[in-house]
């Protein structure tokens, strides 16, 4: 057996007990939380949901993150994981991440304290070489990074909102950044058993997410997934491509932001929303995108669906970039940001168009 093919079995291998692994905890988790992870409703908690459910999926998520590290060593005789700076960032980012998560669970922590440890996160990976290179200039570069680590973090935790959409984009997210590392035949990085690990984490997790859902993730899987798919796109979506020019840098503005479309459109919306209302952004309601297409029509179920469509749109164009436009210039720039500008104003419309119905 040739090393290419040990390693294809290896991560076959791990991408179905790791999904096993992930069905039957979260289904432990959920036959043992009848009072443990219970968030109660409180004035500055509004969930779609009435109903109170365990939120531990997010623990699940960080039990087969540990586990898929763990993996790799085990699995690969040239671990270097320890040696390597930029790892051991992502790995201390997304920790600390979990740790800011669970503690919000545990005892409702203040905005401030919470935007403390986000910036603490983006402080790590800035610092470990996990940081955007665009601008060609050191400040503009880091303040770019530290608002796209701590504005995604409040993105996934603000898109957290209704059953089964934080997964399903997710998921969406986690697959895009595994085509980029295959496409580009890198099979021996680590970071695929820990996308892998992730992936099957969110994929067992749906199972008890998808509506009617019998779980939530909480802010303890919502702030982990956060700072962990932020230092994935600045890696493999911002970083992606060797910087020649202006028009390479366009196309390394392009995929981030056709990938990360759903919650990048979602908080912007509902920031523009509320600042015109003299609400504070950072304030819970049922304003998102996902609730006003409910209040179009559709059932959960079909807005979670609706959200994986326009995701795995977003996955064709990747594919569509890296695999047919060749000679990327001002016309593709133009075609792929309209769609983003058309699907920003077309939320957008909605939003305004139809409104939460008024209780009788």
């Amino acid at each position: 057996m040739t090393r290419d093919t040990y390693t294809i079995v290896i991560y076959i291998g791990y991408f179905f007990l790791a999904g096993i692994f992930s069905f039957l905890v979260n289904g432990l988790f959920l036959q043992f939380a009848s009072n443990l992870g219970m968030r109660n409703n409180s004035d500055h908690l509004i969930r779609w949901s009435s109903t109170t459910k365990p939120a531990l999926g997010g623990v699940s998520f960080f039990i087969l993150f540990l586990l898929s590290i763990a993996s790799y060593s085990i699995f690969f005789e040239e671990n270097k994981l320890l040696y390597n700076p930029k790892f051991l960032g992502f790995l201390a980012a997304s920790v600390l991440g979990f740790l800011i998560g669970l503690a919000d669970d545990a005892y409702n922590t203040k905005p401030i304290l919470k935007l403390g440890g986000q910036l603490a996160c983006a402080v790590i990976l800035v610092i470990s070489g996990n940081k955007i290179v665009f601008f060609g200039n050191e400040i503009l570069d880091i303040g770019l990074t530290f608002f796209w680590i701590i504005g995604l973090m409040n993105s996934i935790n603000m898109l957290d909102n209704m059953d089964g959409i934080t997964s399903t984009v997710s998921i969406s997210i986690i697959l895009s950044s595994l085509f980029i590392l295959l496409w580009k035949n890198d099979l021996y990085n680590p970071d695929i058993i820990l996308l892998e690990g992730v992936l099957c984490a969110l994929i067992g997790f749906l199972f008890y997410n998808w509506n009617p859902s019998k779980m939530y993730m909480g802010d303890t899987g919502s702030q982990f997934l956060g700072v962990f798919l932020a230092a994935i796109g600045i890696n493999y979506f911002w970083m992606g491509h060797e910087a020649q020019g202006y028009r390479i840098q366009t196309k390394q503005f392009i995929e981030p932001l056709l990938i990360f479309m759903i919650p990048i459109i979602d908080t912007t919306i509902v920031t523009v929303n509320r600042l015109l209302r003299g609400q504070s952004p950072m304030v819970g309601g049922r304003d998102h995108t996902t609730h006003h297409l409910s209040y179009m029509g559709l059932t959960d179920r079909q807005v979670a669906l609706t959200f994986f469509g326009l995701s795995f749109i977003s996955f064709l164009g990747l594919m569509m970039i890296e695999f047919f436009i060749t000679d990327w210039g001002y016309t593709q720039l133009i075609v792929f940001f309209l769609y983003f500008l058309g699907l920003l104003g077309t939320m957008f419309y909605i939003t305004k168009r139809y409104k939460q119905p008024t209780k009788k």
